[in-house]
């Protein structure tokens, strides 16, 4: 793929020049964030589990049960490869997909990823009530989640940047502090000249 050498230019007064991925765990807030934040750089925003399930004509529930984890997981790599060679824009990403090295070496060349990083007592409150978490339909959802929790967090440390979820923050917000750290890479985000 080309380099891109245009950015897109934003309603924030910015220019994004690289895909900003949002990472991090189920309920850190990438697609509240990633909504948000497409809309105030005036950017797509796309939710890859959206478009799988849009191209499999399934859930995600659904896509695990008839397939299986690893069938998703491939077809989740192959979906985040091909939006990463479009135009600049905000991408969520389901919690499991920064996990596999394939999909964080093409997030590194092709975009930056940006972790949502929300504690656990957040991330249960968030899903606790969700009917919509296949990982979570255990005996004891939130015993899974915190297992799940303790074994992706070092992984989620390797993204490029990161900001911390707090509970007290408005969606704006929490968007307000994601375009604070992007300001830090004017290779991903400029102001506009």
């Amino acid at each position: 793929m080309a380099e891109r050498t245009e950015g897109q230019q934003g309603a924030a007064g910015y220019v994004l020049h690289r895909t900003v991925v949002l990472v991090g765990m189920m309920g850190s807030g990438k697609t509240a964030i990633g909504r948000c934040l497409a809309q105030r750089l005036g950017v797509a925003y796309i939710d890859s589990d959206a478009e799988i399930e849009a191209a499999a004509n399934a859930t995600i529930g659904e896509i695990f049960a008839r397939d299986g984890e690893p069938f998703f997981r491939d077809r989740e790599a192959e979906v985040i490869a091909r939006l990463l060679k479009s135009e600049p824009c905000v991408l969520s990403t389901g919690g499991g997909a920064y996990l596999a090295e394939r999909n964080r070496a093409v997030i590194s060349a092709r975009g930056v990823a940006v972790l949502l990083d929300a504690d656990l007592d957040l991330l249960w409150e968030r899903v606790r009530h969700k009917d919509t978490r296949p990982l979570l339909r255990t005996a004891n959802p939130r015993a899974t989640l915190a297992e799940i929790f303790t074994a992706r967090a070092p992984i989620y440390a390797k993204a490029e940047l990161r900001v911390l979820a707090d509970p007290a923050y408005s969606i704006d917000e929490m968007t307000d502090a994601v375009l604070e750290v992007l300001a830090t890479r004017p290779d991903v985000l400029e102001p506009e000249t």
